[in-house]
């Protein structure tokens, strides 16, 4: 018998068993190899945007170009997300996880051999099914408690923070003394150990006994690109507001970030090494967040007076980031960006998770990820034709004046709802 098939008896007692201390124990290991896997995947990606920027410079992209190329990322990650999603809650975490990581493995393959541009889009393609945080994220979700999953999907953060500080910091030395290639080579390696991580620890299925029966029995007649499945989701309560939020007062900030790399070099005029240092100072702010403020802000406030915060502070984020003109001020305003970022992703992620069956938590999940790919889709496009004709304050503005208007929208919401029930 293999390891991870040992995992997965143990994995289906300790969901189905009452809870007990060995049934956590078991729970918490599993969650814990796959925050190890998220880590992994976050530090490969963070050297994967070592090289990117600076390959396609050298082969003739300009900002424009480059803004095309993010854009096929994100239309193929729009196709796959959901989708990706729906596999994962038919099939089982250790099929979704071990597709996504070999995919990534791929991609830094065909990123190694990328000599010429459209290589370098053909590269891309694997990205469909690159889902490993998202996949990270089912997992939690299903062996979490539900009073604990906003805490627990924190925890991946802090994976992500720890990651962003050792992928940036690798890449750019890797990228400074060893060129483009090796580094990517060095990516496809990492990206093959997380698949042995994932056929070794973890489960087939990390639902519960009765989610695990109605999937198997909906996978009988139901298919992974079934949109109807998919989109049905959006019609229990809340669902569909809470998902337009997370792409209105997303987007503006999601543009900065699909930006971030052009910024760095046309605005800020970093070298790879010196924006592998920067993107090591957001990772630590990213721990700090992820790691210690959130939980405990989970535990004292409730999600919606959390979301309220979150919109608000990026909104003032956005404004900040519209008068800055160097490095140190843009530093300044990393701690509440990260903050508004973390806490937005974290506790609208947990609303929809919440709000659906936890069969379809996967899907739920893939949907999520889908805004993450729409803001990678039209963001570039958008952010790139602000830049180039208004600036980086254009951007900033526009985020400011999207996230006021959620912020007072939630906040009338809130308030009306208090009146009503006063009376």
């Amino acid at each position: 018998m293999s390891r991870g098939e040992t995992t997965e008896e143990t994995s289906g007692a300790a969901v189905s068993s009452p809870a007990s201390a060995a049934d956590k124990q078991k729970r918490m290991k599993i969650i814990f190899i796959v925050y190890i896997i998220a880590a992994l995947d976050v530090t490969w990606m963070f050297l994967q945007f070592s090289v990117t920027p600076y390959l396609a410079r050298k082969l003739g992209f300009d900002t424009l170009w480059f803004g095309y190329l993010q854009t096929t990322v994100g239309v193929i990650q729009l196709i796959g997300g959901p989708m990706f999603g729906r596999f994962a809650d038919l099939f089982g975490a250790r099929a979704a996880l071990t597709l996504s990581c070999a995919a990534t493995s791929v991609f830094f393959v065909l990123l190694a051999i990328a000599d010429h541009p459209v290589l370098l889009f053909i590269h891309k393609l694997p990205t469909i099914v690159m889902h490993v945080i998202p996949a990270c994220q089912m997992v939690v979700t299903d062996l979490s408690e539900p009073e604990k999953r906003a805490d627990s999907l924190a925890k991946l953060g802090l994976c992500f923070g720890i990651g962003m500080i050792a992928g940036s910091t690798l890449g750019g030395q890797l990228n400074t003394r060893y060129g483009e290639t090796f580094t990517a080579c060095v990516g496809a390696a990492g990206s093959a150990v997380s698949v042995l991580l994932v056929l070794n620890f973890i489960p087939k299925s990390t639902k519960s006994e009765a989610s695990r029966s109605n999937t198997k029995s909906e996978s009988q007649d139901k298919k992974v690109f079934s949109l109807g499945d998919i989109t049905r989701l959006m019609k229990f309560p809340g669902v569909m507001r809470i998902f337009l939020i997370k792409i209105v007062a997303g987007l503006p900030s999601g543009i900065f970030q699909v930006m971030f790399s052009i910024i760095a070099l046309d605005f800020f005029k970093l070298q790879p090494q010196q924006n592998g240092y920067l993107m090591a100072y957001f990772g630590i702010i990213q721990m700090v967040v992820q790691g210690g403020v959130i939980g405990r802000l989970t535990s004292r406030y409730s999600e919606k007076s959390l979301l309220l915060l979150s919109i608000g502070v990026a909104s003032c984020v956005g404004l900040a980031q519209a008068y800055m003109q160097n490095v140190l001020q843009f530093c300044i305003t990393v701690t509440p960006m990260i903050f508004s970022l973390s806490v937005f992703n974290v506790i609208t992620d947990t609303m929809l998770t919440k709000s659906v069956p936890s069969s379809d938590t996967g899907t739920m999940l893939g949907l999520c990820a889908s805004v993450q790919s729409l803001v990678r889709t039209i963001g570039p496009t958008i952010g790139g034709f602000l830049y180039m004709k208004y600036g980086v304050s254009s951007i900033g503005l526009i985020q400011f004046f999207v996230n006021i208007i959620v912020f007072a929208y939630l906040l009338y919401r809130r308030l009306r709802k208090s009146e009503m029930h006063r009376e």
